[in-house]
């Protein structure tokens, strides 16, 4: 039944392709694929590979690959993903020696692809489980670590219709998993080859802020003044947080949108009402200081931005889940975040630390910002438990690599 599914998902992707330019570039990188390991794969070397499904997998399997190849330059790193959203931003990303799109899962892609690496190890990053190269790394007696992987109840392998395909589970070698909770299922399921490490992207958030941009042109926008940041956000995010800095204008606001096409950055235009609004790639550190709104229509600088705002607005919550809490939290600072959070341990933790504040709509917002208005001490300190947070959780990588030791 996997299979019978796996080809006809390949005929909807084909099909679909030619009217989808992400669904385009994920099928073209899929066929590129074995072109791309035909010229690269060196035949002598060992290679350990590392499949994460997008761009936020990524960043939980990137301090193992770098920590790895600091302490066992022996091996060569081969990355691959499943999103053109991981692919496209990370394909020239230098701590790997290859990286490419992950081939659709049938049985001879699979065979073809395994026996052109011949990987000595395999991580898979938090929720890939993709059952046939699963089953022939096993039968090749590859060892296969599943890594910041967390599950719940609701999840198909603990269903009464998904226990064959639940099988996959038994082709893992060891589970590094974020919870107590998750370490209970496998269990129920007969899966007790598992370690509670908690989530790599703790480690890799740290590294981040140790390894921080200097940004003349946002310290010049925001000159002292008190600033609110929001990153990764929707419409929906923005539709909340904008109304109240339009009445609230002594603060300064940032705003580096998940989506930086010309339409977004002209509909968040629109919502500020006449205010003084730049564009970080069309401005200056002499124009900005007198703007009100600084949109970040670039990628690649919001985990340093964060550090400038006394509040931070995370967004994705209002979607299909909130983005990377720990990378604003991490600076010391409250944030705000959507009511789609169920699935996010750290979301959870957060608000039970009083460092993170679920905001299910605008009077929410107001009230919790207003209350930080009014008392700047608690603002500050539910900042300070958002950090200690983070630095608690940290150490999930060495906890993995000591353990994975022996099969290097």
């Amino acid at each position: 039944m996997y299979n019978l599914i796996i080809y006809l998902y390949l005929l909807g992707v084909a099909i679909y392709s030619r009217f989808n330019p992400k669904v385009r570039k994920m099928w073209r990188g899929e066929r590129d694929a074995f072109r791309i390991l035909r010229e690269k794969v060196d035949p002598q070397a060992k290679y350990v590979w590392f499949h994460a499904a997008s761009l936020g997998e990524f960043e939980q399997g990137r301090p193992l690959m770098e920590q790895l190849r600091r302490d066992h330059p022996e091996y060569k790193i081969l990355l691959t993903f499943f999103s053109p959203s991981g692919y496209e931003v990370r394909k020239n990303y230098e701590g790997a020696d290859i990286i490419t799109y992950l081939p659709l899962d049938t049985i001879t892609n699979a065979r073809r692809f395994l026996r052109t690496i011949r990987p000595v190890m395999a991580f898979f990053i938090k929720y890939e489980f993709w059952y046939n190269y699963l089953h022939i790394l096993k039968h090749r007696h590859v060892p296969v670590y599943s890594v910041s992987s967390i599950f719940r109840p609701d999840q198909v392998f603990f269903k009464w219709y998904g226990s064959q395909y639940g099988r996959v589970l038994n082709c893992f070698t060891h589970f590094f998993v974020q919870n107590e909770e998750s370490k209970r299922l496998l269990a129920k399921i007969g899966i007790t080859s598992v370690t509670i490490v908690g989530d790599t992207r703790f480690d890799r958030v740290l590294q981040i802020k140790e390894a921080a941009k200097q940004l003349p042109v946002v310290e010049a926008f925001v000159d002292g003044k008190k600033t609110f940041v929001a990153g990764s956000s929707w419409q929906p995010d923005e539709e909340i947080f904008i109304p109240y800095f339009n009445l609230h204008r002594d603060w300064k606001l940032i705003i580096a949108p998940h989506v930086i096409g010309e339409d977004h950055l002209q509909q968040i235009e629109k919502l500020l009402e006449g205010r003084t609004v730049v564009r970080y790639t069309k401005t200056s550190e002499a124009d900005v200081r007198d703007a009100e709104v600084l949109i970040i229509d670039c990628y690649g600088l919001l985990s340093s931005i964060y550090h400038y705002g006394e509040v931070a607005y995370v967004g994705g919550g209002f979607g299909v889940g909130i983005h990377n809490l720990p990378e604003a939290a991490v600076w010391d600072v409250p944030v705000f975040f959507g009511p789609n959070n169920q699935k996010f341990q750290e979301a959870q933790e957060l608000k039970a630390c009083a460092g993170g504040f679920e905001i299910v709509g605008y009077e929410a917002f107001q009230q919790q910002m207003d209350s930080f208005v009014a008392d700047p001490s608690a603002m500050r300190e539910a900042g300070q438990r958002a950090g200690s947070y983070v630095k608690g959780q940290a150490g999930a990588t060495e906890k993995v690599l000591a353990s994975v030791a022996a099969d290097l």
